[in-house]
């Protein structure tokens, strides 16, 4: 019986799509259904239910999946040990990020991560879509939010910090804001999603009173990095999460920081940035060196938070 038609087998069992299968396998969804087709011939038993919306195991199937998983991974464990730690650590591994986030801060990081693992291959996709890591097939994800139980291992690596700021030559021109309330009469750069324009909250640093603000100014836009280019360019203020900006703007002082004793947020409650893995790709040797890496180069509390340092 052929081992690539359990390994497909499995991942269907996992991601209750063949499409998701063969992506994660690169291969044709023909191909995996061809496999596991032949695999339930030879066991005599009709291991998944198929029809137009989903894929589902069959009472025998869940049997079946249960009994050959911890096989799978232990030819998986076996394979990687074989070849030893460190040098060990090859072949693929997908990564899941949103796009600003793999824009600013993981094209930088993935240059550590080939020093340390040269025969590594990552395949890194950005979206800023909700992505259900299993069914895309990502081995680590990236989540900026709130963490869901979603049955995933989750590992939070930081609160995110906003940053409330504007250029010198917009504060030459209209002075500086001494509390949120002064933002009202303001030029803010304001970032509007599917929810609709943000809202700026922010906590009083002595009673924790919290005073939300509805911020108004000459730009909205769904994209964070033009709002803080229109900043850089002496546009407004904006509010973001530290991530979103360089710490260069701040030491070459393109950019000010403002109310800096004020915490904030665009949420009432504050959201934060995790690292998350299904379970059985966490067990893979490469894939937990990686995310090990990750949480070892970001650091706590992370290396962007030091804007002014």
């Amino acid at each position: 019986m052929h081992l690539k038609a359990h390994r497909f087998f499995a991942m269907v069992a996992v991601t209750g799509s063949f499409s998701a299968t063969a992506r994660h396998f690169q291969v044709p969804a023909s191909s995996v259904s061809r496999f596991i087709a032949a695999l339930e011939r030879e066991v005599g038993q009709q291991l998944l239910f198929r029809n137009t919306r989903a894929v589902k195991l069959t009472e025998a199937g869940e049997r079946y999946y249960l009994q050959i998983r911890e096989v799978l991974e232990l030819l998986d464990a076996a394979d990687e040990e074989i070849t030893g730690n460190g040098a060990g650590i090859r072949g693929l591994v997908r990564i899941n990020a949103p796009v600003a986030f793999g824009h600013l801060h993981l094209v930088q990081l993935l240059d550590g991560l080939y020093e340390r693992y040269p025969e590594l291959t990552v395949e890194l996709t950005v979206t800023d879509a909700f992505i259900d890591p299993v069914q895309e097939g990502a081995d680590i994800t990236f989540r900026v939010g709130h963490m869901e139980d979603s049955g995933l291992i989750g590992r939070k690596l930081c609160d995110q910090q906003h940053v409330l700021c504007a250029s010198p030559g917009y504060l030459e021109k209209h002075g500086e804001p001494t509390t949120p309330e002064d933002l009202r009469q303001h030029c803010c750069l304001v970032y509007k999603g599917s929810g609709g324009p943000q809202r700026w909250h922010f906590r009083h640093p002595e009673t924790g009173a919290q005073e939300i603000i509805d911020v108004n100014g000459p730009l909205r836009s769904n994209n964070a990095q033009v709002l803080v280019e229109a900043a850089l360019a002496g546009r407004g203020i904006v509010f973001f999460p530290s991530w979103l900006f360089s710490k260069a703007s701040f030491s070459h002082h393109k950019l000010v920081r403002l109310l800096p004793e004020w915490g904030g947020s665009v949420e009432e409650v504050q959201s934060q940035i995790y690292l998350l893995s299904p379970e059985n790709r966490l067990r893979s040797q490469k894939t937990r060196a990686v995310w090990d890496y990750f949480i070892e180069a970001i650091g706590s509390p992370p290396y962007w938070d030091e804007l002014e340092g």
